[in-house]
């Protein structure tokens, strides 16, 4: 599948290492070498601001959504190729998810964690088949992968679903591997058995 358009998601913090912002230029960079439009939570301080401005500065294409009440509080990048006004957090997930072929989470917060769970929860239930990854930057989320295998052990979480998440810490593997992802094939009977045995 070719990645025409990527979502973004990450801190409105620039975070404590500056290698969090260097990579975050970098895959800035990578997405207007290989033309590949970003759409993000439309604000232009920290990390979101960060990978907007590289990708402008690239020559690149930037959709930015966000909605009207945090418009002031993350200062909206008005200069990015467009810039969406919402209602509310519902309609900007809804508007990201429908504009994007695939989802990316930087380093992030509560928010961050949120879009990119509700994104890869839609691939579990089927509601699309676009791919969700987790920029690695740092082993941000290397914690969060450890908790995973962890849900998965307890048997909260099935094997075919932790590997849905690709993780990545280069921008160019990341595309990559976006690109060649193929949605899990679940085995309904296996799924069911293991739930009666749980009961």
């Amino acid at each position: 599948m070719q990645i025409k358009k990527l979502c973004v998601f990450c801190g409105s913090s620039p975070g404590r290492q500056k290698q969090y912002a260097e990579a975050a230029e970098n895959l800035g960079a990578v997405l207007a070498a290989r033309k590949i439009e970003l759409v993000y939570g439309g604000g232009r301080v920290g990390l979101m601001g960060t990978v907007a401005r590289a990708v402008m500065q690239h020559g690149g294409i930037v959709t930015g959504v966000i909605p009207k009440h945090l418009a002031d509080r993350e200062v909206a990048f008005k200069e990015i190729t467009s810039l969406k006004i919402v209602s509310s957090m519902h309609e900007r997930k809804a508007l990201m998810a429908k504009l994007s072929d695939a989802f990316v989470a930087l380093p992030g917060g509560i928010g961050t964690f949120e879009e990119f769970f509700e994104m890869l929860t839609w691939t579990q239930l089927g509601l699309h088949t676009k791919p969700c990854a987790l920029f690695n930057i740092r082993n941000y989320y290397g914690a969060l992968m450890d908790f995973m295998a962890h849900a998965e052990r307890e048997q909260f979480i099935d094997p075919e679903s932790r590997k849905m998440i690709v993780v990545e810490e280069d921008p160019d593997k990341l595309i990559a591997r976006l690109e060649q992802f193929t949605p899990p094939v679940k085995d309904k009977a296996k799924s069911a058995l293991r739930a009666s045995n749980l009961e």
